[in-house]
Protein backbone atom coordinates (compact mmCIF):
# COMPACT_ATOMS: atom_id res chain seq x y z
CA UNK A 1 0.00 0.00 0.00
CA UNK A 2 0.87 3.59 -0.58
CA UNK A 3 2.68 5.62 2.42
CA UNK A 4 0.06 6.16 5.17
CA UNK A 5 -1.46 8.78 6.35
CA UNK A 6 0.32 8.82 9.32
CA UNK A 7 3.51 9.18 7.50
CA UNK A 8 6.06 11.30 6.46
CA UNK A 9 4.42 12.50 3.88
CA UNK A 10 1.62 13.73 6.25
CA UNK A 11 4.19 16.71 7.75
CA UNK A 12 3.42 20.17 6.29
CA UNK A 13 5.87 21.71 4.44
CA UNK A 14 6.39 25.77 4.56
CA UNK A 15 5.04 25.77 0.62
CA UNK A 16 2.04 24.55 1.88
CA UNK A 17 1.17 27.58 3.98
CA UNK A 18 -0.51 29.13 0.87
CA UNK A 19 -2.74 26.36 0.50
CA UNK A 20 -3.64 26.74 4.21
CA UNK A 21 -3.81 30.99 3.54
CA UNK A 22 -6.07 30.27 0.53
CA UNK A 23 -8.40 27.62 2.52
CA UNK A 24 -8.69 29.99 5.48
CA UNK A 25 -9.62 32.58 2.88
CA UNK A 26 -12.64 30.50 1.15
CA UNK A 27 -14.12 29.59 4.22
CA UNK A 28 -15.36 32.94 5.18
CA UNK A 29 -18.12 31.49 3.48
CA UNK A 30 -18.63 29.24 6.25
CA UNK A 31 -18.21 32.28 8.83
CA UNK A 32 -20.98 33.89 6.77
CA UNK A 33 -23.21 30.67 6.58
CA UNK A 34 -22.49 30.25 10.40
CA UNK A 35 -23.78 33.80 11.11
CA UNK A 36 -26.91 34.08 9.12
CA UNK A 37 -27.88 30.87 10.63
CA UNK A 38 -27.70 32.33 14.11
CA UNK A 39 -28.43 35.78 13.86
CA UNK A 40 -31.77 35.42 13.41
CA UNK A 41 -32.33 33.86 16.89
CA UNK A 42 -31.70 36.93 18.56
CA UNK A 43 -33.93 39.05 16.67
CA UNK A 44 -36.57 36.54 16.45
CA UNK A 45 -38.99 38.11 19.32
CA UNK A 46 -38.11 41.90 18.46
CA UNK A 47 -39.07 41.66 14.80
CA UNK A 48 -42.47 39.22 15.72
CA UNK A 49 -43.44 42.31 17.89
CA UNK A 50 -42.42 45.35 15.60
CA UNK A 51 -44.19 44.09 12.86
CA UNK A 52 -47.42 42.37 15.36
CA UNK A 53 -46.97 38.95 13.43
CA UNK A 54 -48.90 35.73 14.31
CA UNK A 55 -46.13 32.82 15.36
CA UNK A 56 -46.93 31.09 11.99
CA UNK A 57 -45.47 33.98 9.76
CA UNK A 58 -42.66 34.40 12.65
CA UNK A 59 -41.93 30.64 12.14
CA UNK A 60 -42.21 31.37 8.07
CA UNK A 61 -39.99 34.25 8.10
CA UNK A 62 -37.25 32.76 9.67
CA UNK A 63 -36.95 29.27 8.13
CA UNK A 64 -37.52 30.83 4.56
CA UNK A 65 -33.91 31.72 3.95
CA UNK A 66 -33.32 27.67 4.13
CA UNK A 67 -35.76 27.45 0.75
CA UNK A 68 -33.29 30.58 -0.66
CA UNK A 69 -29.65 29.07 0.74
CA UNK A 70 -31.33 25.20 -1.23
CA UNK A 71 -32.11 27.44 -4.57
CA UNK A 72 -28.31 29.16 -4.22
CA UNK A 73 -26.75 25.78 -3.57
CA UNK A 74 -28.09 24.10 -6.60
CA UNK A 75 -27.28 27.36 -8.73
CA UNK A 76 -23.81 28.25 -7.25
CA UNK A 77 -22.44 24.47 -8.43
CA UNK A 78 -23.34 25.31 -12.02
CA UNK A 79 -22.25 29.09 -12.26
CA UNK A 80 -19.07 27.77 -10.69
CA UNK A 81 -18.38 25.33 -13.79
CA UNK A 82 -18.95 28.25 -16.05
CA UNK A 83 -17.83 31.44 -14.33
CA UNK A 84 -14.96 30.13 -12.16
CA UNK A 85 -15.13 30.01 -8.57
CA UNK A 86 -13.88 33.34 -7.06
CA UNK A 87 -16.17 35.08 -9.33
CA UNK A 88 -19.04 33.19 -7.76
CA UNK A 89 -17.81 33.68 -4.49
CA UNK A 90 -17.95 37.11 -4.89
CA UNK A 91 -21.78 37.09 -6.18
CA UNK A 92 -22.82 35.20 -2.72
CA UNK A 93 -20.84 38.20 -0.54
CA UNK A 94 -22.86 40.76 -2.75
CA UNK A 95 -26.36 38.99 -2.40
CA UNK A 96 -25.27 38.53 1.36
CA UNK A 97 -24.43 42.03 1.55
CA UNK A 98 -27.64 43.52 0.02
CA UNK A 99 -29.59 41.19 2.15
CA UNK A 100 -27.72 42.22 5.57
CA UNK A 101 -28.56 45.97 4.66
CA UNK A 102 -32.35 45.10 3.38
CA UNK A 103 -32.93 43.09 6.21
CA UNK A 104 -31.50 45.87 8.98
CA UNK A 105 -33.70 48.41 7.40
CA UNK A 106 -36.93 46.33 6.82
CA UNK A 107 -39.83 48.04 6.83
CA UNK A 108 -42.71 45.13 6.86
CA UNK A 109 -42.06 41.58 7.44
CA UNK A 110 -42.60 41.19 3.57
CA UNK A 111 -39.87 43.00 2.50
CA UNK A 112 -37.76 41.13 5.41
CA UNK A 113 -39.03 37.93 4.14
CA UNK A 114 -37.54 38.76 0.34
CA UNK A 115 -34.35 40.01 1.94
CA UNK A 116 -33.92 36.43 3.75
CA UNK A 117 -34.80 34.63 0.80
CA UNK A 118 -32.30 37.10 -0.97
CA UNK A 119 -29.29 36.03 1.85
CA UNK A 120 -30.37 32.14 1.90
CA UNK A 121 -29.33 32.73 -1.90
CA UNK A 122 -25.94 33.92 -1.35
CA UNK A 123 -25.18 31.90 1.81
CA UNK A 124 -26.26 28.42 -0.48
CA UNK A 125 -23.56 30.13 -3.36
CA UNK A 126 -20.86 30.14 -0.16
CA UNK A 127 -21.75 26.66 1.41
CA UNK A 128 -21.36 24.88 -2.19
CA UNK A 129 -18.36 26.85 -3.43
CA UNK A 130 -15.86 26.74 -0.43
CA UNK A 131 -15.57 23.09 -0.31
CA UNK A 132 -14.80 22.50 -3.41
CA UNK A 133 -12.46 25.11 -3.75
CA UNK A 134 -10.45 24.30 -1.10
CA UNK A 135 -10.62 20.31 -2.33
CA UNK A 136 -9.23 21.34 -5.60
CA UNK A 137 -7.10 23.76 -4.12
CA UNK A 138 -5.26 21.59 -1.80
CA UNK A 139 -2.75 19.42 -1.68
CA UNK A 140 -3.95 15.58 -0.97
CA UNK A 141 -1.86 14.95 2.29
CA UNK A 142 -3.83 17.80 4.18
CA UNK A 143 -6.78 18.34 2.17
CA UNK A 144 -8.77 16.75 4.86
CA UNK A 145 -7.97 19.25 7.23
CA UNK A 146 -8.48 22.08 4.83
CA UNK A 147 -11.67 20.85 4.28
CA UNK A 148 -12.88 20.85 7.95
CA UNK A 149 -12.21 24.47 8.20
CA UNK A 150 -15.75 25.09 6.14
CA UNK A 151 -16.98 23.78 9.49
CA UNK A 152 -14.37 25.33 11.62
CA UNK A 153 -15.56 28.74 10.43
CA UNK A 154 -19.34 27.77 10.35
CA UNK A 155 -19.05 27.28 14.07
CA UNK A 156 -17.27 30.19 14.51
CA UNK A 157 -19.90 32.31 13.05
CA UNK A 158 -22.50 31.09 15.22
CA UNK A 159 -20.32 31.99 18.25
CA UNK A 160 -19.96 35.80 16.62
CA UNK A 161 -23.53 35.78 15.77
CA UNK A 162 -24.78 34.84 19.19
CA UNK A 163 -21.81 37.35 20.87
CA UNK A 164 -22.86 40.25 18.48
CA UNK A 165 -26.34 39.88 19.30
CA UNK A 166 -25.82 39.56 23.25
CA UNK A 167 -23.73 42.76 23.14
CA UNK A 168 -26.61 45.00 21.16
CA UNK A 169 -29.56 43.53 23.05
CA UNK A 170 -27.62 44.52 26.04
CA UNK A 171 -26.32 47.66 25.52
CA UNK A 172 -28.99 49.07 24.80
CA UNK A 173 -31.78 46.90 27.41
CA UNK A 174 -33.18 44.57 24.64
CA UNK A 175 -33.68 43.64 21.69
CA UNK A 176 -36.66 45.92 20.61
CA UNK A 177 -34.74 49.45 22.03
CA UNK A 178 -33.09 51.94 20.37
CA UNK A 179 -29.34 51.42 19.75
CA UNK A 180 -26.94 52.82 17.52
CA UNK A 181 -28.65 56.11 15.74
CA UNK A 182 -31.82 55.47 16.78
CA UNK A 183 -32.17 52.12 15.18
CA UNK A 184 -33.89 49.15 17.32
CA UNK A 185 -30.80 46.91 18.39
CA UNK A 186 -32.22 43.63 16.50
CA UNK A 187 -31.39 46.35 13.51
CA UNK A 188 -27.74 46.36 14.02
CA UNK A 189 -27.73 42.51 14.62
CA UNK A 190 -28.54 41.92 10.64
CA UNK A 191 -26.71 45.40 9.71
CA UNK A 192 -23.11 44.21 11.75
CA UNK A 193 -23.35 41.40 8.99
CA UNK A 194 -22.10 44.03 6.23
CA UNK A 195 -18.85 43.60 7.83
CA UNK A 196 -17.63 39.80 7.17
CA UNK A 197 -19.77 39.94 3.84
CA UNK A 198 -17.41 42.65 2.64
CA UNK A 199 -14.33 40.78 4.11
CA UNK A 200 -15.65 37.93 2.12
CA UNK A 201 -16.00 40.17 -0.95
CA UNK A 202 -12.68 41.60 -0.98
CA UNK A 203 -11.05 37.88 -0.09
CA UNK A 204 -12.67 36.82 -3.19
CA UNK A 205 -10.93 39.42 -5.57
CA UNK A 206 -7.22 38.63 -4.57
CA UNK A 207 -7.25 34.71 -4.38
CA UNK A 208 -6.19 32.91 -7.69
CA UNK A 209 -8.66 30.67 -9.66
CA UNK A 210 -9.12 26.56 -9.27
CA UNK A 211 -6.50 25.25 -11.15
CA UNK A 212 -9.10 22.80 -12.05
CA UNK A 213 -11.06 25.51 -13.60
CA UNK A 214 -7.96 26.82 -15.42
CA UNK A 215 -6.84 23.72 -17.13
CA UNK A 216 -10.69 23.11 -18.11
CA UNK A 217 -10.53 26.57 -19.77
CA UNK A 218 -7.27 26.10 -21.56
CA UNK A 219 -5.04 28.14 -19.36
CA UNK A 220 -2.48 25.34 -18.05
CA UNK A 221 0.41 27.99 -17.15
CA UNK A 222 -1.78 29.98 -14.99
CA UNK A 223 -2.40 26.48 -13.30
CA UNK A 224 1.08 25.98 -12.91
CA UNK A 225 1.85 29.08 -11.45
CA UNK A 226 -1.20 28.49 -8.36
CA UNK A 227 -0.17 24.99 -7.98
CA UNK A 228 3.45 26.00 -7.97
CA UNK A 229 2.29 28.27 -4.88
CA UNK A 230 0.55 25.20 -3.03
CA UNK A 231 2.09 22.35 -3.60
CA UNK A 232 5.45 21.52 -1.53
CA UNK A 233 9.05 20.81 -3.40
CA UNK A 234 8.21 16.96 -3.84
CA UNK A 235 5.43 17.62 -6.09
CA UNK A 236 5.90 18.89 -9.71
CA UNK A 237 2.85 21.32 -10.46
CA UNK A 238 3.18 20.37 -14.40
CA UNK A 239 2.57 16.62 -13.82
CA UNK A 240 -0.10 17.52 -11.90
CA UNK A 241 -1.64 19.76 -14.58
CA UNK A 242 -1.15 16.75 -17.28
CA UNK A 243 -3.15 14.48 -14.55
CA UNK A 244 -6.15 17.50 -14.59
CA UNK A 245 -5.60 17.25 -18.75
CA UNK A 246 -6.24 13.01 -18.65
CA UNK A 247 -8.74 13.81 -16.45
CA UNK A 248 -10.68 16.44 -18.99
CA UNK A 249 -10.05 14.20 -21.93
CA UNK A 250 -11.41 11.51 -19.84
CA UNK A 251 -14.50 13.75 -18.95
CA UNK A 252 -14.91 14.58 -22.80
CA UNK A 253 -15.24 10.70 -23.52
CA UNK A 254 -18.08 10.74 -21.15
CA UNK A 255 -19.78 14.11 -21.58
CA UNK A 256 -22.95 12.56 -21.35
CA UNK A 257 -22.40 11.55 -17.56
CA UNK A 258 -21.63 15.45 -16.44
CA UNK A 259 -24.94 16.11 -16.29
CA UNK A 260 -24.97 13.73 -13.23
CA UNK A 261 -27.53 11.45 -14.95
CA UNK A 262 -27.37 7.84 -14.42
CA UNK A 263 -28.63 4.76 -13.98
CA UNK A 264 -30.09 4.29 -10.17
CA UNK A 265 -33.39 7.13 -10.57
CA UNK A 266 -32.05 9.31 -12.70
CA UNK A 267 -28.78 9.92 -11.05
CA UNK A 268 -25.16 8.92 -10.46
CA UNK A 269 -25.29 6.24 -7.83
CA UNK A 270 -21.91 8.65 -6.52
CA UNK A 271 -24.43 11.67 -6.64
CA UNK A 272 -27.46 10.40 -4.35
CA UNK A 273 -24.36 9.18 -2.00
CA UNK A 274 -23.29 12.61 -1.31
CA UNK A 275 -27.10 13.12 -1.16
CA UNK A 276 -27.97 11.14 1.35
CA UNK A 277 -25.07 12.21 3.61
CA UNK A 278 -26.54 15.97 3.33
CA UNK A 279 -29.49 14.50 4.35
CA UNK A 280 -28.48 12.48 7.49
CA UNK A 281 -26.46 15.42 8.09
CA UNK A 282 -29.73 17.11 8.64
CA UNK A 283 -32.35 14.45 10.07
CA UNK A 284 -30.02 14.03 13.15
CA UNK A 285 -32.04 16.75 14.62
CA UNK A 286 -28.36 19.24 15.12
CA UNK A 287 -30.40 22.85 13.80
CA UNK A 288 -33.41 21.87 16.42
CA UNK A 289 -31.29 20.51 19.43
CA UNK A 290 -30.60 24.01 20.13
CA UNK A 291 -33.99 24.99 20.24
CA UNK A 292 -35.16 22.96 23.48
CA UNK A 293 -31.93 24.02 25.05
CA UNK A 294 -33.36 26.49 27.54
CA UNK A 295 -35.98 23.83 28.38
CA UNK A 296 -33.48 21.45 29.17
CA UNK A 297 -31.75 24.30 31.46
CA UNK A 298 -34.36 25.25 33.29
CA UNK A 299 -36.09 21.68 33.82
CA UNK A 300 -32.48 20.80 36.04
CA UNK A 301 -32.87 24.21 37.69
CA UNK A 302 -30.91 27.25 35.41
CA UNK A 303 -32.89 30.78 35.26
CA UNK A 304 -34.64 31.41 31.38
CA UNK A 305 -32.08 34.31 31.78
CA UNK A 306 -29.71 32.61 31.52
CA UNK A 307 -30.10 30.90 28.08
CA UNK A 308 -28.08 32.84 26.22
CA UNK A 309 -25.21 32.22 28.01
CA UNK A 310 -25.71 28.44 27.91
CA UNK A 311 -25.85 29.04 24.07
CA UNK A 312 -22.83 30.61 23.70
CA UNK A 313 -20.86 28.06 25.97
CA UNK A 314 -22.54 25.28 23.53
CA UNK A 315 -21.57 27.07 20.35
CA UNK A 316 -17.45 27.66 22.11
CA UNK A 317 -17.83 23.82 22.66
CA UNK A 318 -19.14 23.36 18.99
CA UNK A 319 -16.30 25.05 18.11
CA UNK A 320 -13.22 23.26 20.34
CA UNK A 321 -14.33 19.66 19.42
CA UNK A 322 -13.99 20.80 15.34
CA UNK A 323 -10.47 20.83 16.47
CA UNK A 324 -10.45 16.99 16.90
CA UNK A 325 -12.01 16.83 13.69
CA UNK A 326 -9.10 18.81 12.26
CA UNK A 327 -6.56 16.65 13.94
CA UNK A 328 -7.77 13.06 13.09
CA UNK A 329 -9.54 13.21 9.30
CA UNK A 330 -6.33 12.63 7.28
CA UNK A 331 -4.36 10.83 10.35
CA UNK A 332 -7.68 8.08 10.35
CA UNK A 333 -9.64 8.68 7.62
CA UNK A 334 -13.37 10.15 7.31
CA UNK A 335 -15.14 6.81 7.37
CA UNK A 336 -14.09 5.45 10.95
CA UNK A 337 -14.59 9.00 12.13
CA UNK A 338 -18.02 9.34 10.33
CA UNK A 339 -19.38 6.04 12.15
CA UNK A 340 -17.99 6.57 15.53
CA UNK A 341 -19.96 9.89 15.35
CA UNK A 342 -23.16 8.17 13.73
CA UNK A 343 -22.78 5.38 17.20
CA UNK A 344 -22.11 8.65 19.82
CA UNK A 345 -24.98 10.57 18.35
CA UNK A 346 -27.63 7.90 18.07
CA UNK A 347 -26.57 6.73 21.83
CA UNK A 348 -26.64 10.24 23.59
CA UNK A 349 -30.14 11.15 21.13
CA UNK A 350 -31.49 7.61 22.46
CA UNK A 351 -31.30 8.65 26.72
CA UNK A 352 -32.46 11.91 25.72
CA UNK A 353 -35.98 10.33 24.30
CA UNK A 354 -35.74 7.89 26.90
CA UNK A 355 -35.10 10.75 29.61
CA UNK A 356 -38.12 12.69 28.33
CA UNK A 357 -40.34 9.83 28.55
CA UNK A 358 -40.30 10.89 32.31
CA UNK A 359 -40.90 14.58 31.73
CA UNK A 360 -44.03 16.30 33.97
CA UNK A 361 -45.99 19.52 32.38
CA UNK A 362 -47.06 20.73 29.22
CA UNK A 363 -44.17 20.44 25.88
CA UNK A 364 -43.61 24.17 26.73
CA UNK A 365 -42.90 24.29 30.42
CA UNK A 366 -40.92 20.48 31.26
CA UNK A 367 -40.02 19.48 33.91
CA UNK A 368 -38.09 16.29 34.71
CA UNK A 369 -37.64 14.56 37.91
CA UNK A 370 -34.50 13.42 39.83
CA UNK A 371 -31.83 12.50 37.80
CA UNK A 372 -33.61 12.54 34.40
CA UNK A 373 -32.60 16.34 34.20
CA UNK A 374 -28.94 16.01 34.33
CA UNK A 375 -28.78 12.72 31.85
CA UNK A 376 -30.82 14.60 29.65
CA UNK A 377 -28.94 18.13 29.76
CA UNK A 378 -25.27 15.86 29.30
CA UNK A 379 -26.45 13.72 27.01
CA UNK A 380 -27.49 17.09 24.71
CA UNK A 381 -24.42 18.37 25.17
CA UNK A 382 -22.53 15.03 24.30
CA UNK A 383 -24.46 14.94 21.18
CA UNK A 384 -23.26 18.33 19.80
CA UNK A 385 -19.57 16.24 20.64
CA UNK A 386 -20.16 13.59 18.82
CA UNK A 387 -21.67 15.96 15.80
CA UNK A 388 -19.17 18.65 16.49
CA UNK A 389 -16.17 16.26 15.51
CA UNK A 390 -17.68 13.89 13.20
CA UNK A 391 -20.69 14.78 10.81
CA UNK A 392 -20.18 18.05 10.84
CA UNK A 393 -17.20 19.17 9.47
CA UNK A 394 -16.53 15.72 7.43
CA UNK A 395 -19.55 15.37 5.20
CA UNK A 396 -18.24 19.26 3.75
CA UNK A 397 -14.94 17.17 3.29
CA UNK A 398 -16.17 14.46 1.62
CA UNK A 399 -18.69 17.01 -0.52
CA UNK A 400 -15.96 18.55 -1.51
CA UNK A 401 -13.79 15.95 -2.81
CA UNK A 402 -15.95 12.32 -3.31
CA UNK A 403 -17.15 13.54 -6.99
CA UNK A 404 -15.26 12.96 -9.90
CA UNK A 405 -14.04 16.12 -11.89
CA UNK A 406 -16.37 16.33 -14.14
CA UNK A 407 -19.21 16.83 -12.02
CA UNK A 408 -17.92 17.81 -8.90
CA UNK A 409 -18.93 21.32 -8.38
CA UNK A 410 -22.79 21.04 -9.95
CA UNK A 411 -23.33 17.73 -7.62
CA UNK A 412 -21.93 19.50 -4.72
CA UNK A 413 -24.70 22.02 -5.65
CA UNK A 414 -27.47 19.59 -5.54
CA UNK A 415 -26.17 17.63 -2.79
CA UNK A 416 -25.90 21.11 -0.68
CA UNK A 417 -29.67 22.22 -1.49
CA UNK A 418 -30.69 18.92 -0.39
CA UNK A 419 -29.28 19.83 2.30
CA UNK A 420 -30.50 23.07 2.89
CA UNK A 421 -33.91 21.17 2.20
CA UNK A 422 -33.75 18.87 4.62
CA UNK A 423 -32.56 21.49 7.26
CA UNK A 424 -36.22 23.36 6.25
CA UNK A 425 -38.09 20.00 6.82
CA UNK A 426 -36.82 19.46 10.55
CA UNK A 427 -36.66 23.25 11.28
CA UNK A 428 -40.65 23.33 10.12
CA UNK A 429 -41.61 19.71 11.22
CA UNK A 430 -39.91 20.16 15.05
CA UNK A 431 -42.70 21.99 16.50
CA UNK A 432 -45.78 20.39 15.54
CA UNK A 433 -44.22 17.17 16.38
CA UNK A 434 -43.48 18.67 19.74
CA UNK A 435 -46.90 19.56 20.73
CA UNK A 436 -47.87 16.03 19.44
CA UNK A 437 -45.36 13.69 20.98
CA UNK A 438 -43.53 16.06 23.52
CA UNK A 439 -39.86 15.44 23.33
CA UNK A 440 -39.78 11.93 23.47
CA UNK A 441 -41.27 11.50 19.60
CA UNK A 442 -38.70 14.22 17.50
CA UNK A 443 -35.50 12.67 19.94
CA UNK A 444 -36.62 9.34 19.02
CA UNK A 445 -36.84 10.09 14.98
CA UNK A 446 -33.38 12.00 15.13
CA UNK A 447 -32.14 8.74 17.18
CA UNK A 448 -33.55 6.73 14.15
CA UNK A 449 -31.90 8.64 11.87
CA UNK A 450 -28.71 8.60 13.45
CA UNK A 451 -28.41 5.01 13.87
CA UNK A 452 -29.04 4.39 10.14
CA UNK A 453 -26.41 7.03 9.50
CA UNK A 454 -23.82 4.22 10.63
CA UNK A 455 -25.31 1.32 8.40
CA UNK A 456 -25.30 4.03 5.23
CA UNK A 457 -21.39 4.76 6.00
CA UNK A 458 -20.48 1.21 6.51
CA UNK A 459 -22.17 0.10 3.24
CA UNK A 460 -21.83 3.19 1.23
CA UNK A 461 -19.66 5.92 1.65
CA UNK A 462 -16.25 5.77 -0.03
CA UNK A 463 -12.94 6.40 1.74
CA UNK A 464 -11.35 9.61 0.43
CA UNK A 465 -7.93 9.65 2.86
CA UNK A 466 -5.06 10.11 0.29
CA UNK A 467 -6.98 9.65 -2.78
CA UNK A 468 -5.83 12.46 -5.66
CA UNK A 469 -9.05 14.17 -6.55
CA UNK A 470 -7.96 13.02 -10.30
CA UNK A 471 -8.60 9.14 -9.12
CA UNK A 472 -12.06 10.40 -8.18
CA UNK A 473 -14.27 8.30 -10.18
CA UNK A 474 -17.11 6.97 -8.31
CA UNK A 475 -14.57 5.99 -5.59
CA UNK A 476 -15.58 2.82 -3.15
CA UNK A 477 -14.20 2.43 -0.06
CA UNK A 478 -11.57 -0.15 -1.59
CA UNK A 479 -9.58 2.18 -3.28
CA UNK A 480 -5.79 2.61 -1.98
CA UNK A 481 -4.26 6.06 -1.49
CA UNK A 482 -1.97 7.40 -4.08
CA UNK A 483 1.92 7.93 -2.70
CA UNK A 484 2.04 11.41 -2.14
Amino acid sequence: MAQSATGPAQERHPDHNKAVALAVAAAVGGFLFGFDSSVINGAVDAIEDTFELSATLTGFSVAVALLGCAVGAWAGGRLADRWGRPRVMLLGAILFFVSSLGSGFAFSVWDLIIWRIVGGLGIGIASVIAPAYIAEIAPAAMRGRLGSLQQLAITLGIFAALLSDALFANLSGGANEPSLFGLAAWRWMFLVAVIPAAVYGILALRIPESPRYLVAEGRQEEAVRVLSRVLGPDEDPRARVRDIEKTIESDKALANQASLRGSTLGLMPIVWVGILLSVFQQFVGINVIFYYSTTLWQAVGFDESDSFIVSVITSVTNVVVTFIAIALIDKVGRRPILMTGSLGMAVTLGIMALAFTQSVGPADDVTLPGAWGPIALVSANLFVVFFGASWGPLVWVLLGEMFPNRIRAAALGVAAACQWIANFLITVSFPPMLDAFGATGPYLMYAVFAALSFFFVFWKVPETKGVELEDMTGATRQRKPRAV
